[in-house]
This record gives C-alpha cells, structure tokens and sequence, in this order.
C-alpha cells in the first residue's frame, strides 16, 4: 500500500487564464490565438497509510473502513511548485527513474478507448488513455460519451468531472462551439505517472502526467498532471466514486520539477516517453 498523509481536497477548478495561458488579440478581424493547456503534477511519497492510532474508546483496534482509507490515499497532498514551473522547460540533469507501463491487451473498449489488464499500473495506463482520448477529441458530445462509459455510479458527475471542466473551458477560452473546430489541433502523449496509492487489486488512486499541446495559429507547449481514484469493474479499470484526490502541482514534463515533485518517467512499449 503506497500514499502519503492525509488532507481534505475541494472541488474540480476549470482551468483559469494562469493555467489556460489563453491570449486573444481583441479587436482584430483575424487574431492570433495561443492556447495553453495545464500542467499539474502530482507527487507521491510511498508510505503507509496512518490512521490514528487505532484505538477504539473501548481499548480495542478498529481498522479503518475501506471507504475511509481510500478517502485518506485519495486525499493525501502533493508536491507544490510554483505556477511558472508548468511553462518552463528547465531539463532534469538526472531523469527520474521508469514507471513501466503495460501495452493495451484487451483492444478498444467503450468509446473507442484502449482497455488494459489488471495490475496498479495498468490502472495509470488506463487513465491516460481516458485523458488522453478525451483532451485530444476536445468535444463535450464525446466528453459525455466517455463519462457515461468509463465513470461508475456514484463517481464524478459529468458537470463536475474535471475533464468535462477543462474541455469546456479550453472551448471557451479558444471561442469556439461543442466541439474545437477543424483548425485546431491538440495532441497528448504520457510522460509521467505515479502509483499514489492503493487499496487491494481492484483500487488504485492513478496520477498521470501528459504533454498537452494545443495549436491554433500558433503553437504552445504544456501539460497536464491528473489523479483519480481507478476501480476495477466489469472486466476493466473505470473511474470509481468518492471525493476527487488532493491537487497537483505543476511542471514541465523532464524537467528539475518535475523530477523533483516525484513523477517517474513514463515507459511504454507504445511509444517513446514525451520530449
């Protein structure tokens, strides 16, 4: 079992302008628009879990519930860098070691999405490539077709998942419909996840870390960090429900904050690691 300590988390935020990096030439017929998209990333510290000292009023040892030491994993706080850090390419002298991820074994699942198999980190391949289908599609019809498919019951709501959150904001932001217009280009590869945490072989709390890329006129670099909570059901790793995990700092993919907030460099035998 792999976490930090605990501390209350909040809500979903959107993505501000800080984060969005988004700049509008106003008033111009034809303006030059760049879009950022937010790196925060998250960082782990494998001990285990505390939960008081396990004492019941009456002297003896109550465990916590399952429900309360996902709660703990889940909101355990992360890494805080400074926001400068998710647009600053400072490499890492010394990268930080591997994670290494499984291929997808089990085809296309719901939404086109790519299933992977049944271990800890298959769960962070498994986020990724909900966030990765999703952040590259930049559509709320489809944002809404990956939620129904890949959050469970009693999950993140679609109007609170952060996804849908960012998604809307970026279309927001880029002043374009439902769906990002045919100009618009975002790509999303893996660079870096964390096992945060977990509870049994069917929980896992997963933290990926992608370069974003997002092009319209002109071309901007970032990337975004996400964790939640993985639970295996029906055959496949899905979102499961509870409070949404603590935030994630920020920091370009490869560089000294990153390394240093506690992202393990993503190893995949589909496709290189993020430059």
């Amino acid at each position: 079992m792999r976490t930090n300590r605990a501390e209350l988390t909040g809500p979903p935020r959107p993505w501000t302008r800080r984060r969005l990096q988004l700049l509008v030439a106003a008033g111009l017929t034809v303006a030059a628009v760049v879009i950022g998209v937010a790196i925060l990333i998250a960082h782990s510290v494998r001990t285990d879990v505390i939960v008081g000292d396990g004492a019941s009023p009456g002297g003896g040892f109550d465990p916590p519930s399952p429900t309360q030491l996902r709660d703990q994993i889940a909101a355990a706080p992360m890494a805080t860098l400074d926001p400068a850090a998710a647009t600053q390419p400072d490499p890492a002298l010394t990268p930080a070691p591997p994670i290494h991820l499984p291929a997808a074994i089990l085809g296309r699942g719901p939404a086109g999405v790519q299933v992977y198999g049944h271990t800890a980190e298959a769960a962070v391949a498994q986020l990724a490539a909900i966030d990765v289908a999703v952040l590259e599609a930049m559509d709320i019809a489809y944002t809404k077709d990956v939620h129904k498919t890949w959050v469970l019951p009693d999950g993140p709501p679609l109007e609170q998942w952060d996804l849908t959150v960012n998604v809307a904001a970026f279309l927001r932001g880029a002043r374009q419909g439902a769906a990002k217009d045919a100009a618009t280009v975002v790509t999303a590869r893996p660079a870096g996840g964390i096992v945060k945490g977990t509870d049994g072989p069917d929980w896992v709390l997963a933290c990926v870390l992608l370069d974003v890329r997002a092009t319209i006129q002109t071309d901007y670099r970032m990337g975004w960090g996400h964790c939640a909570r993985m639970q295996w059901a029906d055959g496949r790793w899905q979102i499961g429900p509870g409070t949404p995990p603590a935030a994630a700092p920020s920091a370009w993919p490869g560089s000294k904050a990153a390394v240093a907030a506690g992202w393990l460099t993503w190893d995949s035998p589909e496709q290189e690691p993020a430059r």
